[in-house]
């Protein structure tokens, strides 16, 4: 990967994938701007005033996990997921694109099943008016609703990099 690449943004399957893609950015964008805000101010809050907001680190636990979920789904788009280069590069190209296909075709089936699972906690939390033993008091569905639609989001993406390696090779200069 080239430093144009990474300036071009991640290769698209179509507007739905970009559409998708913007918003997840944007939306994490924003989860991580408000993490290190609560973060820094109770930092701030306990040097100066030796005392707390209470809620930060439920808040912090949240977007902690909605940054992982999301911030995977992303870097797979991006093509920056972590992996080991020189064993796969080893390979011949039929047996890449084999391992591709065969990687994409279980994380797919492991997305699904998460968020399926994930789903009907959410349902129950919803359905039992089941909330957090916390300052807060938050009802749990709201911040258990990130862990369906970050798997259907990484699914959403894989999809998008099967249709990707679907395309003929295009041939440099």
């Amino acid at each position: 990967m080239d430093v144009n690449s990474l300036q071009k943004g991640p290769a698209s399957a179509g507007p739905l994938f970009d559409v998708v893609g913007k918003l997840v950015g944007y939306l994490m964008a924003f989860a991580l701007i408000t993490l290190v805000t609560l973060v820094g101010g109770e930092v701030i809050l306990r040097a100066v005033a030796n005392s707390s907001f209470g809620f930060v680190e439920e808040l912090t636990g949240y977007l902690v996990v909605a940054l992982t979920l999301f911030g995977a789904a992303l870097a797979l788009r991006s093509n920056t997921l972590f992996r080991v280069g020189f064993i796969f590069s080893a390979f011949p190209k039929r047996v890449r694109k084999l391992l591709w296909y065969l990687f994409i075709g279980i994380s797919l089936f492991v997305c699904a099943v998460l968020a399926w699972k994930s789903y009907q906690l959410v349902g129950s939390s919803l359905t039992r008016g089941k909330f957090a033993p916390t300052v807060l008091r938050t009802p749990l569905w709201i911040p258990q609703v990130c862990m369906p639609l970050g798997f259907l989001t990484i699914g959403l993406f894989l999809i998008e990099q099967f249709l990707l390696s679907l395309r003929p090779e295009q041939r440099e200069g």
